[in-house]
């Protein structure tokens, strides 16, 4: 099965205006620091597919006409091309936020295909976006979420579940820290347990911070965390 990795374009792999949000003049085509250097990596060392994923607010209406998209676009992809970097698929959606539609992120009407478990690995798969919604889709499609920025885009609440945030594998503002990321994900085992008297399932993350949280279902329950090589409870 194929692991996959969804980018969003404007704010991750380009920089998006801040005024408009819309690349449409080769004026305002510039990439992310360091995006094109660290997509060569994962593109030629790590067995993921790209698949760009964006919404365009109006493309094809007066607010946004086709003839002022497509070439900075195009001419976007053919510089990733040059350097090694090509995308499986390219999903773009043209509504509205306020349309509501299912195939605007973090809707996933337009990536049902990725839904096939004989084909795709969501499970172990990333969004990597630059808004809370990019996080989101990757709750919706089953994955975790990369989250490039500085900030959290809180304009983006109304979309998204309450624990979306427990969704995000990395928060970031480097390119770097997104291939290490990939290269080397955490190693983490699942164990689960039933029997007549006990419930137990644990997730051990032998490359996390060390934060335990743990549910007895009594009256106290038990945090701790790794100081050292001690263990210290709270």
């Amino acid at each position: 099965m194929k692991k996959v990795l969804f980018i969003d374009r404007d704010g991750t792999i380009i920089l998006e205006p801040p005024v408009d949000y819309q690349v449409d003049s080769f004026e305002k085509l510039a990439f992310y620091p360091k995006a094109i250097t660290n997509l060569y990596k994962i593109a030629t060392e790590l067995d993921y597919e790209l698949v760009m994923v964006t919404n365009q607010d109006g493309l094809g209406t007066d607010v946004y006409p086709e003839d002022t998209f497509w070439g900075p676009h195009n001419l976007m992809l053919d510089i990733l091309k040059g350097e090694g970097i090509e995308f499986a698929e390219v999903v773009i959606d043209r509504t509205f936020s306020a349309d509501n539609q299912p195939t605007r992120k973090p809707g996933t009407a337009l990536l049902t295909k990725y839904f096939d478990e004989t084909k795709y690995d969501l499970a172990n798969s990333f969004v990597l976006g630059d808004r809370l919604t990019d996080v989101q889709l990757a709750k919706n499609l089953g994955g975790k979420g990369i989250f490039i920025g500085k900030s959290l885009d809180l304009s983006d609440d109304d979309k998204c579940d309450a624990d979306v945030r427990d969704y995000i594998a990395l928060q970031t503002d480097s390119w770097d820290d997104i291939y290490q990321l990939l290269r080397f994900p955490d190693r983490i085992s699942t164990i689960k347990r039933t029997t007549k008297e006990t419930d137990i399932d644990i997730v051990l993350n032998l490359d996390g911070k060390g934060d335990c949280d743990i549910k007895t279902g009594l009256a106290i329950d038990i945090k701790s965390y790794v100081y050292g090589d001690q263990l210290k409870n709270t």
